[in-house]
């Protein structure tokens, strides 16, 4: 399913088309394609991990993170959030991730949202969301 992301890649500083295609040697035009051609959701991340998961004996564990987009204008998810990196309010996009910890301490997310002001949820609206449906 995931193509040519067949081996775990992070990259802490600089997540951009460029840097993957140089991290994997490809081409930054194929990531780009790839990335518009495809569309994930939160269960086919779960479907993904499902795979690597221990699931007895594991913990559970939500965070939020705010994915600073202070030059953006027109995308609709970004929006004011507080973010305790800045310990303020800063521009951009809101992630809510529930991860899964096993008994080995291996920790991998199992699913997410963006918050979307236009739904009127709160984090924890989003956490219950997420949590049930992986449970």
């Amino acid at each position: 399913m995931w193509g040519f992301f067949e081996v775990p890649i992070s990259e802490p500083i600089s997540s951009t088309c460029v840097t993957l295609a140089n991290t994997i040697n490809i081409g930054h035009d194929s990531v780009n394609r790839f990335l518009e051609r495809e569309t994930y959701e939160p269960k086919d991340l779960y479907n993904q991990v499902i795979q690597t998961l221990d699931l007895e004996g594991g913990i559970l564990s939500v965070d939020d993170t705010v994915i600073d987009k202070p030059y953006s204008q027109y995308a609709s998810l970004v929006k004011n959030f507080w973010s305790g990196k800045h310990h303020k309010m800063v521009k951009g996009l809101n992630l809510i991730t529930l991860y899964n910890t096993d008994k080995y301490d291996i920790t991998l997310p199992v699913n997410y949202r963006l918050y979307d002001h236009e739904y009127n949820k709160t984090k924890n609206d989003y956490f219950h969301d997420i949590l049930t449906e992986v449970l």
